[in-house]
């Protein structure tokens, strides 16, 4: 089997030599490379190829690309690179990449046309300028074929290193046992579906409650799929830090199950996690890891392929003894990793590593979502930005005079649209086009200026200007998923202050491509209904499957009561205290033991609990506090004992409302009093009017659906494993109503004799 690698892989692999330089210097944007592209060629003549593909061999490997354009009439072959500034300020090895791609199109391209001899050229196109610099050479057929040779063999050991371990990867996985002797309840069911959607390259959105082995029965399928569709990747992306653990752990158990078991593994953290130079910039002037880093990587990412575990504590070793930077280590190792542990915005986001890689090296990929639920919100924040006016004017202070006049143009035009805004908060339409144009010439300005002296500029300066440059792209895609906002403070004296949002709404748009590229992807959960709220506001493809797997619990392991006489709405708040507090002192004195008991917010919180502790001063609390350290929190987890006795007052939808495990004595029940329906207000009016104009279901999408998420999750604490028994008391007498009580889950009995009205 021959090893298939993309021209642009192999010119990088072979070629690129030196310090890791991640400084900051201007490029084209995506419409200037275009645009770019597109001026060169129309300066050629109509007998100008462009985008020609072509492919060639070396015993062992294939290698694919599409040159950029070909001139018959000359012989010439072009490799076109857009830029901005000096061409003499781009780095030698990147110019030795750039020439090295261009000469491997040649070499193909002599082979197809059976040519022996063609020039070879590298424009570069200034886009500022619009002028192009580039002397072509001519090369002969021999020479351009020596050169490829060489690089291929170079390549070819790691090559055939690669397909030896798709083989046996693809071998071993094909012969994968499940790990235990039995499946839990409802497993077998989850990965039977998991595996189907990856068999017939479908979506998969998956309901199954916590306690399945929700990880290891997504997991265990997709990696039989990954051999016997010979599929490149597999990606298990993750929205927290114990959900990425969970992963690793499911793999551990496989590798340990089935030795030896041939794959190899990465997980992905942040850059502040990763970094061990926090105090210096990323290039080999500052930091002692970027410094020839590209000639240490070789040895650096043998020693990692042969380990295969690449946790984040062995890219940090491995890194060690190389001398380099384990951040970056760990991206060049997500181009030879079978299964990539990381979080959503590694695929999802707007600059997404690994998205960027799959279109690149045009993989076959399956992925993982886990805890699905929380893909909206995240999707969200990651088409979303702010530009802020105090941020604007300290980027001014700190600029050159010859940028002042584009900075007061954007000031003058932010300050005529929203200094008199009637309310402090307001929603836009539209960005003004002034507004717009004014930070497009800013924008441009700030680049030409960076393009002439890209070094040591102020933080304050580059920070507003990366802003602009994101929200100038989020603009470009402007349309009816997001709205613009302005927050203009009450109290802002003589001095003009305001934020400045594109706030994403509905994130499918953004994903819907990206889950489209995929071979199959499954989205998974203990809390995914309705399936077409999720379908809507994820943008699933049409042929999403949707599966609510079989819970492994009765309905007779859990009391659910609902208490139809209080209701803790707003304006009803202050006439709920005595009530819920002598319901959870009922409820304690008649089954001691340890309870968590939630609230729509600190204020309601604190009400309770003051009354609480007047009526109860007996039983132990324990509170949730605003200020709370993640040291902190933990030690409330670890204060829930088998043997301790006391209530948790919470917040709903916080750090204790999901994602903790507390199984056995460790909480026995639950008191939630609220619905979790996010409070009105002038952005979710507008989310609601928007999404009831599109899908017809606004009240439901903007304030039911996701409450009863954040109730569903605080509620799956109680029932964590197949022995638990618990109490849930849902105090609010919405519970009753038909549209509320068909959302939450079956297992849960409520519509027979289980659901008490008390």
């Amino acid at each position: 089997m021959d090893y298939h690698v993309t021209v642009r892989t192999l010119a990088e692999f072979t070629a690129k030599r030196g310090d890791l330089d991640l400084r900051f210097t201007p490029s084209p944007t995506s419409l200037e490379g275009i645009q770019g592209h597109q001026l060169v060629r129309h300066r050629r003549k109509a007998s100008y190829q462009a985008e020609v593909q072509l492919e060639g061999y070396y015993p062992g490997l294939r290698v694919t690309g599409r040159a950029d354009g070909y001139d018959p009439e000359r012989h010439r072959i072009e490799e076109i690179k857009t830029h901005r500034g000096d061409v003499e300020r781009i780095p030698a090895n990147q110019q030795a990449l750039h020439w090295a791609q261009a000469k491997f199109y040649a070499w193909l391209l002599c082979r197809q046309e059976k040519l022996k001899q063609v020039e070879v050229c590298v424009i570069y196109f200034n886009v500022l300028t619009k002028e192009e610099t580039g002397e072509p050479i001519l090369m002969t057929a021999r020479e351009l074929q020596s050169f490829f040779n060489r690089h291929c063999e170079a390549f070819l050991a790691w090559s055939e290193q690669e397909t030896a371990h798709r083989l046996i990867r693809n071998e071993t996985l094909s012969k994968l046992p499940f790990p235990y002797k039995r499946y839990r309840d409802g497993q077998r069911d989850l990965l039977e579906k998991v595996y189907y959607a990856a068999r017939d390259g479908v979506c998969l959105l998956a309901q199954a409650t916590t306690g399945i082995g929700k990880t290891l029965g997504t997991i265990f399928p997709q990696l039989r799929a990954l051999a016997q569709f010979d599929h490149d990747r597999l990606f298990f992306l993750t929205a927290k830090t114990p959900g990425r653990q969970l992963a690793l752990d499911a793999l551990h158990t496989l590798q340990q199950s089935h030795e030896p078991l041939r794959i190899r593994v990465l997980e992905i953290v942040s850059l502040e996690r990763a970094c061990l130079h926090k105090d210096k910039a990323c290039h080999g002037e500052s930091c002692p890891l970027a410094v020839g880093f590209f000639d240490k990587l070789p040895a650096a990412r043998q020693a990692a392929v042969n380990q295969r575990w690449l946790s984040h504590e062995a890219i940090q070793r491995i890194a060690a003894t190389h001398d380099l930077c384990p951040y970056f280590l760990a991206q060049e190792m997500a181009k030879w990793s079978d299964v990539v542990v990381c979080d959503y915005n590694y695929y999802f986001d707007m600059s997404a590593l690994l998205y960027a890689l799959t279109i690149i090296n045009e993989w076959r990929v399956l992925v993982l979502v886990d805890e699905a639920h929380n893909l909206i919100d995240r999707a969200r924040s990651m088409y979303t930005v702010n530009l802020n006016f105090n941020a604007l004017q300290l980027a001014q202070q700190v600029s050159p005079a010859k940028l002042r006049a584009k900075f007061d143009d954007v000031a003058s035009q932010w300050i005529r649209h929203f200094r008199d805004q009637p309310e402090s908060y307001q929603l836009y339409s539209a960005i003004p086009e002034d507004l717009l144009i004014s930070l497009n010439r800013l924008n441009t300005a700030i680049t030409d200026y960076l393009s002439a002296k890209p070094a040591n500029q102020p933080a304050d300066l580059m920070r507003f200007y990366f802003d602009v440059m994101t929200f100038l792209r989020l603009s470009e895609s402007f349309n009816d998923h997001s709205v613009i906002d302005c927050v203009v403070p009450d109290d802002q004296g003589l001095a003009f202050e305001s934020e400045l949002t594109i706030r994403n709404l509905l994130p499918g748009p953004f994903l819907n491509p990206r889950l489209k590229r995929t071979m199959s992807t499954t989205l998974f959960s203990a809390t995914l209904s309705p399936f077409h709220y999720y379908r809507d506001l994820l943008g699933l493809p049409e042929n999403t499957r949707w599966e609510n797997v079989r819970s492994p619990f009765k309905a007779n392991q859990l009391q659910v009561r609902i208490t139809p006489h209080i209701s803790t709405r707003q304006k009803d708040r202050h006439k709920s205290l005595d009530d819920v507090c002598e319901l959870m002192r009922y409820q304690f004195e008649r089954h001691p033991g340890n309870y968590m008991a939630f609230f729509s917010s600190y204020d309601y919180l604190s009400q309770v609990l003051e009354r609480f502790q007047e009526l109860a001063p007996s039983v132990p609390v324990n509170v949730q506090s605003r200020t709370m350290s993640q040291t902190d929190r933990q030690q409330l987890i670890d204060d829930f004992t088998e043997s301790s006795q006391q209530i948790g007052f919470c917040v709903l939808g916080g750090a204790f409302g999901e994602g903790i495990d507390l199984p056995g004595k460790r909480l026995i029940g639950v008191f939630i009093t609220t619905l979790g329906q996010p409070a009105p207000s002038v952005l979710n009016k507008t989310l609601e009017s928007r999404i009831d104009s599109i899908y017809g279901k606004g009240y439901e999408y903007t304030y039911l659906y996701p409450g009863l998420q954040k109730v569903i999750q605080a509620a799956g604490r109680v029932i964590r494993t197949e022995t638990d028994t618990g109490f849930i008391w849902l105090m609010d007498d919405r519970y009753n109503q038909p549209r509320v009580m068909v959302t939450l889950p079956e297992w849960w009995g409520m519509s027979g004799t289980n659901a008490l009205s008390v």
